[in-house]
């Protein structure tokens, strides 16, 4: 895919959407917060009969990215008519194995499954979808071992593709590059098989490739990063394909202060990560993205659809775009309202949507 500014946005985005703890319990939002308008379209069942419980199990709620796309899920469970139940493993596999089958016991509608392993989930996904619960995962790997779930997930590939296509033109060929991920969950693998042939493609020296999925993956990682760079001077970028990583290694760049030797690029965005590439000196130079409150959204509606009988399909998958420090700086963008407004189709409102469901909107 060729490389997208973001004032290219809107244009992709409109002809793409044609084509913690245990048992935690949110209230209602309210209307100016969750609806994009009110629809005089009938609600089918089981919509049409009250609440539906559904429950939402996490592989992490951590950080800025998940706890945006929480909140975007919540926010959206509260339109459409759900009772949704959480679970946050805290990326402890066992945990979230144990969260599973606590959701399944309790006879759902419905789940959705937020990041994980495959060979622990995949046996309890399809454990629900033999006990009658849809279940729709997001940024995990069951086309293969669970036919039967939806799948959704960003477009992993063009993200990449994205960033990394700004970085090649920032950096040029032959350049010493590191590299911070520590793969565990899918779209960590799926960025990796861009990185790997961009590494070939541009004649990158890759010098260290370091990487934890914990908890505290931002300060985690930051240790990680800062000991890498130490260890192995002359890196000019660094690519950090999660903002949690990024914000890690940006922090080991400044640290070691050589934000004016090596530059920075990641995937993702919140309100945190945009003061971060904006403030003066940044070494973070672009990321590619999506609203990862909108993404939460879209998966809610997505088992919407599905319990409606009305998605048709296993897979969906969320477009996104590419984010420079220039454009933020440019555009005077402070936050992720201010990138909102200047790029609404962030909202994704027509991606995975239905005359009857009420838009969340942010």
């Amino acid at each position: 895919m060729r490389s997208i500014t973001a004032p290219a946005f809107v244009l992709c985005a409109t002809l793409l959407a044609v084509a913690c703890s245990p048992k935690r319990e949110r209230p209602q939002a309210s209307m100016a917060d969750s609806a994009a308008g009110e629809t005089a379209a009938a609600k089918p069942a089981p919509f049409d009969q009250g609440p539906v419980k559904i429950a939402l199990v996490q592989y992490s709620g951590a950080g800025d990215y998940f706890q945006l796309w929480t909140k975007g899920a919540q926010q959206q469970a509260d339109a459409v008519g759900f009772s949704m139940q959480s679970y946050d493993a805290k990326a402890d596999d066992a945990r979230q194995a144990a969260d599973m089958k606590t959701a399944i016991g309790s006879h759902p509608a419905g789940i959705i499954v937020d990041h994980g392993r495959s060979e622990t989930l995949c046996p309890l996904i399809n454990q629900a979808l033999d006990a009658g619960i849809p279940v729709v995962v997001y940024d995990v790997k069951v086309a293969e071992c669970a036919p039967k779930a939806v799948e959704t997930a960003q477009n992993d590939v063009d993200l990449a593709t994205l960033v990394l296509t700004q970085m090649a033109k920032d950096i040029g060929d032959g350049a010493a590059v590191g590299y911070v991920n520590p793969f565990v969950i899918a779209p960590l693998e799926r960025r990796d098989v861009v990185w790997r042939k961009f590494l070939a493609q541009h004649k990158w020296s890759q010098k260290f490739a370091v990487g934890k999925f914990s908890h505290d993956v931002a300060d985690d990682n930051a240790k990680l990063a800062s000991a890498a760079l130490k260890k192995h001077p002359g890196v000019k970028a660094v690519f950090a394909p999660y903002d949690e990583l990024t914000k890690g290694t940006v922090r080991a760049i400044d640290e070691n202060k050589l934000g004016a030797a090596v530059a920075a690029y990641g995937i993702d965005i919140s309100d945190a990560d945009i003061e971060m590439m904006t403030k003066e000196g940044s070494p973070w130079k672009a990321t590619a993205t999506t609203d990862p409150s909108a993404i939460g959204a879209g998966v809610t509606r997505v088992l919407a659809l599905e319990l409606a009988g009305q998605l048709g399909r296993k897979q969906v998958m969320f477009p996104g775009v590419l984010v420079t420090q220039s454009y933020l700086l440019n555009e005077q963008i402070k936050n992720m309202s201010d990138l909102r407004a200047k790029l609404p189709d962030l909202n994704l409102a027509n991606v995975a949507s239905a005359p009857w469901i009420r838009t969340a909107t942010f």
